[in-house]
């Protein structure tokens, strides 16, 4: 089961309601005075007078630090094997890795994720500064990763964007982060947003790149962890939220993946938990995405061992996203799951595994010769 610092889980209840300021409406705290985060703001992690390693560099939003933002952070580094150490605040900006800074860590000093926070508020309909356009999906992530190798632990990545506060926007997807990078591995990290919380995606479609979710926590209400990564979420807690904009179910879909058609490998979802503060089967679990930019896609999403509340709807998990594309034809599997939402009683909606197809679907078996488990 998910790490205990997760619990009890961040709730949005005021982020929906809330006609404040998006830091009062995300629940965030504001960044701690200097004087409440002590004389070590980065912890154990050293500091700028006595540094981990000589490639490591310190963000503090006080000025105890190299750099006073995670970007100028990132900018400040060129090659590989950089760390990053956060001290505990929120840092609202929108922060890009570009590919070349490969095998980046980011560590949050603090004593879990809720300390440090990366937050910003674009979304798909959002206007550009410059007028030309808005940002689109993909332009909506406050933070974006597309270097290899790429590592975060105790951190939270979040998007306050709400619908509620802009009714003539029609691109209400407000990407937390998205991550197209091979071996990008995320440790006791929480998502928070609404509509496609977390992108887990790739940097070519022929490009198969791997993902691991270790004790995280996303929350969300339509496709809130989407894309066409091959991504191993272990031990995590999926939370589905509530709608005041919406009267009637479905209010959304957990997953929503778009695996390119040669990929073997999609989504695993294992020893997790999915959790809900909507009514009753109100959500679904998962629906193909066959993106535009790629009609050969076969979605593809194994939940196993993992308890499904009685938010999702046990009779109708699945739903289509297209009708030219119905569900039944992606590959979607579940195996030993438990729980209200994984009661089985139209066996036709609940396509399982058999004992040795499960045996393929495995964390290893997934990401082949990465090992990111060995480190959590």
């Amino acid at each position: 089961m998910p790490s205990p610092h997760l619990r009890p889980p961040f709730s949005r209840r005021g982020f929906l309601l809330a006609s404040a300021g998006a830091s009062a409406a995300l629940g965030l705290a504001a960044a701690p005075a200097p004087a409440a985060a002590g004389h070590r703001p980065f912890g154990r992690y050293g500091s700028p007078a006595a540094r981990l390693t000589p490639s490591t560099l310190y963000v503090d939003p006080h000025g105890r630090g190299d750099v006073t933002t995670v970007q100028a952070a990132v900018n400040a580094t060129t090659g590989s094997g950089w760390t990053l150490v956060l001290a505990p605040g929120t840092y609202r900006e929108t922060v890009s890795v570009d590919p070349t800074r490969t095998e980046m860590t980011w560590l949050g000093a603090g004593d879990g994720p809720r300390d440090v926070v990366i937050v910003y508020d674009n979304a798909a309909g959002t206007p550009k500064p410059d007028g030309s356009g808005t940002y689109g999906t993909t332009g909506s992530a406050t933070t974006t990763v597309r270097a290899d190798g790429f590592t975060a632990r105790r951190i939270t990545f979040a998007n306050d964007w709400l619908r509620a506060d802009h009714p003539g926007t029609s691109g209400t997807q407000a990407v937390a982060i998205k991550v197209t990078g091979d071996r990008s591995a995320f440790h006791h990290c929480r998502f928070l947003g609404h509509q496609d919380t977390l992108y887990a995606d790739t940097n070519a479609l022929t490009v198969f790149a791997r993902q691991y979710f270790a004790h995280c926590y996303a929350e969300g209400d339509v496709d809130f962890v989407f894309g066409r990564a091959t991504a191993v979420f272990e031990h995590c807690h999926f939370r589905t939220l509530p709608r005041t904009d919406l009267a009637s179910a479905p209010y959304g879909f957990v997953f929503a993946p778009s695996t390119a058609g040669a990929n073997p490998r999609g989504y695993l979802v294992t020893r997790s938990r999915i959790t809900s503060e909507a009514p009753d089967a109100f959500y679904k679990l998962a629906r193909p995405w066959v993106p535009s930019s790629d009609r050969t896609a076969r979605p593809m999403l194994t939940v196993r061992d993992t308890w499904l509340g009685p938010g999702i709807d046990a009779a109708a998990p699945y739903a289509n996203m297209s009708d030219a594309y119905p569900w039944q034809e992606q590959r979607f599997a579940e195996y030993r799951n438990t729980g209200p939402g994984a009661e089985i009683t139209l066996p036709a909606n609940r396509p399982q595994l058999t004992p040795e197809e499960a045996g393929s679907a495995t964390r290893a078996a997934y990401l082949g010769d990465w090992r990111p488990w060995s480190t959590d």
